[in-house]
């Protein structure tokens, strides 16, 4: 694609290379914390598939499984509830495992956490999240996230895994939206 930005995109917050240099950071501390334990990966559909992907390849000591959760929060348009429902389920038992929950942005945590409450109930020895971005200003409920990325302003963003009506997901580095985009 080269240096030239498609023009629905303002600019670019993080780049290719931010990004995976701090994956290469998440995935040393993963390794060091979880050395001969065996850890699921538990991917949130569809935004987390870019970080699952590149984080799993990254970790070079753990073991590692992957699973994947698609959930859906009810709320108008952009704005969550906080009220899930699960479309996809786990395949694996959680029972004495350690779970890290792979996500891609954490807005309102809303959302995560009751996947947080409703993966604990299931009896896992440990769980964990690992967030590639986060937006303090915009949660709502307290989280415990054990790695993240990078905290990010409040603001409309898409690529690597995150969209806007199912497009730029693919797109390799984090940008913020022009206004144009969604304001029709």
């Amino acid at each position: 694609m080269g240096s030239a930005l498609p023009n629905d995109i303002d600019h670019v917050l993080l780049t290719e290379e931010q990004i995976s240099s701090k994956l290469e950071e998440m995935a040393a501390q993963i390794d060091a914390d979880y050395a001969g334990k065996d850890l699921l990966l538990v991917g949130v559909l569809k935004g987390a598939v870019m970080v699952m992907a590149d984080l799993s390849r990254k970790l070079q000591h753990t073991t590692v499984a992957m699973d994947w959760m698609a959930v859906s929060s009810y709320g108008s348009g952009t704005k969550s509830s906080g009220v899930v429902r699960i479309l996809k389920d786990l395949d694996a038992d959680l029972e004495g495992r350690h779970v890290l929950i792979v996500e891609d942005i954490i807005d309102s945590g809303l959302t995560l956490s009751w996947l947080m409450s409703n993966l604990r109930s299931r009896g896992c020895a440990s769980l964990e999240v690992a967030a590639m971005l986060r937006k303090p200003d915009a949660m709502k409920v307290e989280l415990d996230v054990k790695y993240i990325g990078y905290d990010i302003p409040n603001e409309f963003v898409v690529g690597y895994g995150l969209d806007y009506a199912e497009k730029y997901r693919t797109l390799p580095y984090v940008g913020t939206l022009a206004p144009h985009v969604y304001e029709n």
